[in-house]
């Protein structure tokens, strides 16, 4: 199994139990089998936070921090580097500038970026994408 990086729809997908959920779950099944976690910029798992905080409350969003702790799921720090070729993508690409971390990352990292977002549209003959 390479590696994956998700990005905050991703996991909501799971969460939430929309289309493509069977998709993420199985990755995480795999993830944990293999002993080798998926990969999640710290910039899109406060992207997780903020979205359930905004739809549910604090303590809801608290609860969730807690159940992404219990995945196979790396949260990866944004060190200048990263951030530095964030900005870089959205300077070239006008992507949204949380989903640029997600991007960097699968970027850095040679993964494939799983998410259910259309904005990575822009870069999907750059990156590889596996679509949720």
């Amino acid at each position: 199994m390479g590696r994956h990086v998700l990005d905050a729809s991703a996991l909501m997908t799971f969460f939430e139990d929309r289309v493509g959920a069977d998709r993420v779950q199985e990755l995480l099944v795999k993830a944990a089998g293999v002993k080798r976690p998926l990969l999640m910029s710290v910039v899109n798992w406060g992207e997780v936070y903020y979205s359930v905080w905004r739809a549910h409350g604090e303590r809801a969003a608290e609860g969730k921090l807690h159940d992404i702790a219990q995945l196979p799921v790396e949260v990866v720090e944004a060190d200048t580097e990263l951030t530095k070729l964030a900005a870089s993508l959205k300077a070239r690409h006008n992507l949204p500038y949380v989903d640029c971390f997600a991007a960097a990352l699968a970027h850095a990292r040679k993964a494939v970026l799983v998410t259910g977002d259309k904005d990575f549209e822009c870069i999907a003959g750059s990156l590889k994408i596996l679509w949720v």
